[in-house]
């Protein structure tokens, strides 16, 4: 399987238990996006919290415990025309495999500014259901103009004080109701027509957001504890060169009610097939689901238990 965010640990914990000797292959972010989080509240078992790395940690170690083998690599190319399914792994070379879980994520996307890359997790924060508790009280900012930026923005005047809603351009992508929900809000701000050029902090959390103001061509501060963005996400899917199917968007597309592709044997689960809830424990359900699904696969065409990867050759 590729991938290991908590649905790719969750479904190699279940693979391990039955006995199928899955093969996990991480990429450049082990544990997935997860691992830039700190405190996670809202994932059950954890009465008190537990840090996104330290959460991905305790499930990588369960699933190594039941068996499951970690392998380091970077997949460049994919053929899914016959089985068995090939892939070419950097750093591993060709991996043959009965059967596949895409556990790849979707990447959020960021300004590319400076300061942001060093405040991811101490003040900046691409997930306002997972991290909008901890601004209690606090004044924060929304950097996006469409529809997820607005359902994002009401959701954060839950617990802040005060939501300002940056956007780059006068006019808002967003849907008529939605923006017409945000503006019928007491608790949001509005600051239209700037572009963000900087994320400011004191060392330790940010401060503010460092903006251009269109109209006038001046610099401006807008001071805030929390900086949320929220311009989209970009599922992780550009190596599959178009051979699972997918959405306009590159999110693939799977059966309902179950994880299944396009392709006989090849499963999808989490963030890379949701574009909707994003969530870690809807992550790791669906990674459950993925499990099973493959259970039933090569059940179905094999008498014996086949492990997921049959096996790996160098070059």
């Amino acid at each position: 399987m590729l991938g290991t965010g908590p649905a790719g640990l969750t479904a190699a914990i279940y693979l391990a238990r039955a006995n199928m000797n899955p093969i996990v292959i991480e990429g450049e972010q082990p544990g997935g996006q997860l691992t830039l989080t700190t405190e996670v509240e809202n994932f059950p078992g954890f009465i008190d919290g537990i840090m996104g790395p330290d959460l991905m940690d305790n499930m990588r170690k369960q699933a190594e415990r039941f068996g499951a083998e970690f392998k380091r690599g970077w997949v460049t190319d994919v053929d899914v025309s016959q089985k068995p399914i090939k892939l070419h792994v950097n750093g591993l070379g060709e991996v043959v495999t009965e059967s596949l879980i895409l556990s790849t994520g979707a990447s959020a996307k960021l300004l590319q500014i400076p300061g942001e890359q060093e405040h991811i997790g101490s003040g900046l924060s691409t997930c306002a259901t997972c991290d909008g508790f901890f601004y209690r009280g606090k004044k924060v900012i929304i950097v996006g103009g469409g529809d997820s930026a607005m359902e994002e923005a009401n959701f954060l005047t839950k617990f802040a004080s005060e939501v300002t809603i940056i956007h780059r351009r006068n006019e808002l992508r967003a849907s008529k109701i939605m923006q017409d929900r945000a503006k019928r809000n007491p608790k949001i701000a509005w600051g239209l027509n700037k572009t963000p050029l900087e994320v400011i902090g004191d060392g330790i959390k940010v401060t503010g957001l460092k903006v251009k103001n269109n109209d006038t061509g001046e610099d401006e501060i807008v001071e805030a504890e929390g900086i949320f963005v929220a311009i989209g996400h970009t599922p992780n899917t550009a190596f599959l060169k178009g051979q699972i199917e997918t959405d306009e968007v590159g999110y693939i597309q799977v059966k309902p009610g179950t994880t299944e592709t396009n392709i006989p044997g090849i499963y999808a689960c989490g963030d890379v097939q949701d574009d909707k809830y994003r969530q870690a424990i809807t992550a790791a359900g669906t990674g459950c689901m993925a499990a099973l699904d493959v259970e039933r696969y090569l059940e179905s065409v094999s008498n014996e238990w086949n492990p997921i990867l049959s096996g790996v050759t160098e070059g």
